[in-house]
């Protein structure tokens, strides 16, 4: 199976300062390996139009609901959840993380869990611009992504 984030509304390239959070350049996102927090895929810059990332994952039916398992994805069963990793990056490429968006999957509703295991595809659609206009971070629930389950080919 996999899940495909669909972001959109990224916050920019540099957030200024504002109270809580001194400010950065050189932003950019990515989804972080869950064993290896310093393996991210497919760092994106924070002024791009849009990202999208597509994870490999196993889903398994068990009494409670679909559990989802890859190598992107982190928690214990019933508390899964995916790391948008913020960071900035330097002209050398070197990424130095300073907040994350945790993307829970234990808030998708369970039938769009099964429709997606029976298409193979779960799409996670948000904007990663706060209310603030920083970077998305901590929990994200709906409203703010909606899950939907896709279809591939």
């Amino acid at each position: 199976m996999q899940i495909q984030i669909e972001a959109f509304d990224l916050p920019g390239h540099s957030c200024a300062t504002a109270p809580g959070f001194p400010g950065y350049t050189g932003i950019h996102v990515a989804v972080q390996h869950r064993d290896r927090t310093k393996d991210l895929l497919d760092p994106q810059p924070g002024g791009a139009t849009s990202a999208t990332w597509t994870l490999e994952c196993a889903a398994t039916t068990t009494p409670s609901g679909v559990d989802l398992k890859g190598p992107y994805i982190q928690g214990r069963p019933e508390d899964r959840f995916i790391y948008l990793s913020w960071g900035t990056m330097d002209e050398a490429g070197a990424f130095t993380p300073f907040r994350r968006a945790k993307l829970m999957i234990d808030a998708i509703d369970p039938a769009t869990a099964e429709a997606a295991t029976r298409s193979g595809l779960l799409l996670a659609r948000l904007r990663l611009t706060d209310a603030k206009g920083q970077p998305l971070c901590a929990a994200v629930r709906p409203p703010l992504i909606e899950w939907i389950a896709g279809q591939t080919g």
